[in-house]
C-alpha cells in the first residue's frame, strides 16, 4: 500500500492563547472538477486570526481541529477538470481562502489571481484581507477627487492601503499615526497627524474647507466623536472596528463586528480590489509593508507579534 502524500497545516482545537495553535499532518489535500490545488510559499497572518483562535471574535463550537488563514500566495501545482485559466507552474495569490494556514491548499479559481514576477509571494500574501477591506469600504464610501479623508490609524495594513488607493482615486488624505510612524504614513502620500487631544483643531487647520469622509480603523471614542464632528454627511462616516455601535451613531460600518453582513456588491468590490492592487504592484504604484516572516510551525509566534502590534505584515512561510 502506498503511503499518502502528506502536507503540514496549523490547527487548534480549543480557543485560547497562542499556544493552542500546533502543527499536524494531514493527507494532502486532491483538487475536485473545479478546484485548484496551490503549494503555498507565503501566508499572510491577520487580526482576525488571532481574534478568531482566542475567541474574541465568536465562531461556532469546535468540534474538530480547526483551521486559520485566508491570505496566501504560492504556485499552482494540479487543477480540476474543469477549471480553465490556471495550469500547473503558475504563480499566484490567494484570497478568500479557509483554512491557508498549510503547505498546500485547495480553492476556487474566484480566490486566486495570477501573480506577475515583480509581486513577490510575500507581498501577495500580504494583499486579501487588508486591500479589500480598504478598497469596497472607499467605493462604499463613493472616496474621489475632490474629497477630504480623516483615517484615523493610518499605519497599520488596512490604513495603508486605503490610503493608497484614496490618493491614486484623487482624494486628499490625512491620517492619524503615532510619531513613530509619521514618516511612513507620509511616504504613502498622506498628511500624518499626531493621535490624542487636538486632532479636530489640527484636521480643520490643514483643510479648511472641511473634511468631507472619514474612516476609523481605531476603534476609540475619540476617534468615532472626531469624524462626526468633522464630516457633516454621517453617511460618509465608516467604521471597521466598532461595528455594534455605527447604527446607534447614524454611521456606517464594513465588518468589524457589524451585525449587518456584507451586500453582494461590497463582496464583489474586494474580490475586484486584488487583481487591481496586484497591478500596481507589478508597476511599482503600491507599497505593501512586510514585517517579521517566521516558518509555518511559528505560527503561535507570529499571532503574538500581530497581537503586540508589530510594524508591518507577518508572513508564514510554509
Amino acid at each position: 500500500m502506498v503511503a499518502p502524500v502528506m502536507s503540514t497545516a496549523i490547527v487548534y482545537t480549543e480557543f485560547g492563547g497562542p499556544d493552542v495553535l500546533t502543527v499536524a499532518e494531514i493527507p494532502t489535500p486532491t483538487p475536485g472538477p473545479g478546484d485548484v490545488l496551490v503549494h503555498l510559499d507565503a501566508v499572510g497572518v491577520n487580526p482576525i486570526d488571532h481574534k478568531l483562535r482566542s475567541g474574541l471574535r465568536p465562531s461556532a463550537v469546535i468540534t474538530t481541529p480547526r483551521r486559520l488563514g485566508s491570505d496566501a500566495a504560492g504556485t499552482v501545482t494540479a487543477v480540476g477538470a474543469e477549471v480553465e485559466g490556471f495550469r500547473p507552474g503558475d504563480a499566484v495569490v490567494v484570497f478568500g481562502a479557509a483554512g491557508a494556514y498549510t503547505t498546500d491548499l485547495v480553492v476556487t479559481p474566484s480566490s486566486l489571481v495570477p501573480r506577475p514576477p515583480q509581486v513577490s509571494a510575500a507581498a501577495g500574501a500580504a494583499l486579501g484581507i487588508p486591500v479589500g477591506t480598504a478598497y469596497q469600504t472607499l467605493r462604499s464610501l463613493a472616496v474621489g477627487a475632490g474629497d477630504t479623508l480623516l483615517i484615523h490609524g493610518g499605519s497599520g495594513a488596512v490604513g495603508q492601503a486605503a490610503i493608497q488607493h484614496a490618493v491614486l482615486s484623487g482624494a486628499t488624505v490625512l491620517a492619524t499615526t503615532s510619531e513613530r510612524r509619521a514618516d511612513r504614513v507620509r511616504s504613502l502620500g498622506a498628511t500624518p497627524l499626531p493621535y490624542g487631544p487636538g486632532v479636530v483643531d489640527r484636521v480643520r487647520e490643514l483643510a479648511p474647507e472641511g473634511v468631507t469622509v472619514a474612516i476609523d480603523l481605531a476603534g476609540t471614542d475619540e476617534a468615532l466623536e472626531q469624524s462626526i464632528d468633522l464630516v457633516a454627511d454621517r453617511r460618509r462616516i465608516a467604521t471597521l472596528v466598532r461595528g455594534r455601535d455605527a447604527a446607534g451613531l447614524g454611521i456606517r460600518a464594513f465588518s468589524g463586528g457589524s451585525p449587518e453582513p456584507l451586500t453582494a456588491q461590497q463582496l464583489a468590490w474586494r474580490a475586484e480590489a486584488i487583481p487591481v492592487t496586484v497591478a500596481l504592484l507589478a508597476a511599482g504604484r503600491f507599497s505593501v509593508e512586510l514585517g517579521p516572516q517566521l516558518p509555518l510551525a511559528d505560527a503561535a509566534e507570529a499571532h503574538r507579534l500581530v497581537e503586540a502590534g508589530t510594524d508591518g505584515k507577518v508572513i508564514l512561510l510554509p
